[in-house]
């Protein structure tokens, strides 16, 4: 399932500012002039047992993440819930085509994989991979016309996802958007599951710098993998756990860790009924962000573990 904005299906293209004027094809409002949002401005997802939302944020212009979530069955009829979060690299061309092609790239892939019986972490490895085949067709225009435009580079953006099963959580992603554990138990350890492909965290694991000097450099956020025609050797991650405890995969983009960066943080501010209300919680954790500034896109899908059944497998 792909995103969708929050109030679609709605038929009153009416002014969201003055409620009187018709909204004409540009956005704006004929009668006081008003911008209107944008669909991808905010967007919501509830899917079953979990759930995803995304915001602008406060300083973007647009939103340039984007998420799928989804529900089915493995062969056996239990259950497992999936979400991909994906985020648009600012800095290349079209990041928002980027970011969409990739989300439903991968939640199409992973819905289409896993009741065939394929292993879930292999399943997530083909789903990146999809996602990135995705992303390298938004950049179809020939060398000779990037050769013109050399300041035109190639659509990119980074993804993370999870899957869970009833016994298994698998986590997968290239780029910076990360994976939390956060258990039900709060006096259980929470864990972060991925590791950033960013400068920051190549001077902390080769020896160079400690994470707190390290995450404090101006280079910090500057990627090291991420999803594009551009992109060095595409080298998929994924890690697969079996937590012993319930508990919710916290799936987001930096737009809110850089507000819970932490493990201990990330748990803080995840609600304690977030397992049972997702939707609850992904809202809370937004909202988190743009307290804190809102300086990016902010995106987070809630995925309880172990997975709930959800009857005959719904996607």
């Amino acid at each position: 399932m792909a995103a969708e904005p929050a109030g679609a299906g709605s038929a009153a293209a009416v002014c969201v500012a003055c409620r009187a004027g018709r909204v004409d094809d540009d956005g704006y409002c004929e009668n006081c002039g008003h911008a209107q949002p944008r669909e991808r401005d905010h967007m919501e997802q509830e899917c079953g047992p979990l759930a995803a939302v995304s915001d602008r944020g406060l300083r973007h212009h647009r939103n340039e993440d984007a998420f799928g979530v989804g529900t089915t069955a493995l062969p056996d009829g239990s259950p497992v819930s999936v979400a991909i979060v994906c985020d648009g690299v600012s800095s290349a061309t079209r990041p928002d085509e980027a970011s969409l092609a990739a989300s439903r790239a991968a939640i199409e892939s992973l819905l289409a994989a896993l009741p065939r019986g394929t292993h879930p972490q292999q399943a997530m490895h083909d789903a990146i991979v999809a996602a990135a085949e995705a992303v390298d067709a938004l950049a179809g225009e020939p060398a000779a016309a990037r050769e013109r435009d050399p300041h035109e580079n190639a659509p990119a953006c980074t993804i993370v996802g999870a899957v869970v099963t009833a016994g298994l959580l698998v986590v997968g992603w290239v780029g910076d958007s990360r994976a939390y554990w956060v258990p039900v138990d709060r006096s259980a350890p929470a864990a972060r599951l991925t590791e950033d492909d960013s400068w920051a965290a190549q001077m902390v694991a080769a020896g160079l710098m400690g994470e707190a000097e390290a995450y404090a450099d101006q280079r910090a956020h500057a990627i090291t993998g991420w999803l594009g025609a551009d992109a060095y050797e595409l080298e998929p991650h994924t890690a697969s756990f079996k937590p012993d405890r319930p508990g919710v995969v916290v799936v987001c983009t930096d737009g809110l860790w850089n507000y819970a960066e932490s493990a201990d943080e990330m748990a803080g501010v995840v609600p304690e009924d977030a397992a049972v209300r997702p939707l609850h919680g992904a809202r809370v954790l937004v909202g988190h962000a743009l307290d804190g500034g809102g300086h990016d896109n902010v995106t987070v899908a809630l995925v309880p573990f172990p997975a709930v059944p959800q009857g005959a497998g719904s996607a």
